[in-house]
């Protein structure tokens, strides 16, 4: 389960940005996270507790943005959404595109104060 690394590296950044801001808590924090990003939305929730226990985060309000994939054929020019990498094009069934969301995994907003 790599969705406690994740969050243990999430709880770092918000930590290094509290300091940062020389804040004593974070109020809330706010992650967006693709669709193909590989993070499994239920295993984060559930490591989510464990990671933050003893830390800034631990009464923070955690909210999770959850991006859908879309890519843009390469060959045509159409954006669609996917929900796999190797989706094809609906229009011209072309295989050839770019991501152009759902790959997402940052932190969007912290609230400190």
């Amino acid at each position: 389960m790599h969705e406690l690394s994740i969050a243990l590296g999430i709880v770092k950044i918000a930590e290094d940005e509290r300091q940062k801001a020389n804040a004593q808590k974070i109020d809330r924090i706010e992650l967006e996270i693709g669709a193909l990003s590989g993070v499994e939305l239920d295993s984060l929730d559930f490591v989510w507790p464990m990671a933050v226990k003893d830390t800034a985060l631990e009464k923070a309000d955690y909210h999770v943005d959850f991006v859908e994939a879309v890519a843009e054929c390469l060959e045509c020019g159409q954006q669609f959404p996917i929900k796999n990498l190797y989706d094809n094009c609906p229009v011209c069934n072309g295989y050839f595109k770019d991501i152009v969301a759902g790959k997402e995994l940052r932190v969007k907003a912290l609230e400190v104060s």
